[in-house]
């Protein structure tokens, strides 16, 4: 069961999404031959994090986010807050550190989406 709302991204409309939605959202790029993947689409909705929504970005489909975010390894997650960009997180898919990073992450400056 998803403690959060899951939401799918793509180079089209992941932009506007991203600057629109109110809250915290934790936006992850995935692969399809990837099994950390895999385990993070398995583990992480249902995870209590300090987030509103998780939004799942297929790195294989979506070159031009893939280029913009400077994807070299998956899975990568990144903080988005009401539109602002707080950066990657350097974490394990483990929900008290996750939910840690996420908390440093939004006490950082925000920036612009990439």
């Amino acid at each position: 069961m998803s403690i959060v709302t899951a939401m799918e991204l793509t180079d089209f409309d992941a932009d506007q999404l991203l600057l629109a939605l109110p809250g915290t959202s934790l936006v992850i790029f995935t692969g399809a031959g990837c099994s950390a993947c895999r385990v993070a689409r398995r583990m992480l909705p249902g995870m209590q994090l300090p987030v509103e929504r998780l939004c799942w970005i297929d790195a294989g489909n979506n070159g031009g986010l893939v280029e913009r975010y400077e994807i070299f390894h998956l899975p990568s997650l990144f903080v988005v807050h009401n539109g602002a960009f707080y950066g990657e997180l350097k974490s394990r898919l483990s929900e008290g550190e996750l939910a840690h990073h996420v908390r440093l992450a939004l006490m950082l400056e925000p920036d612009e989406l990439p």
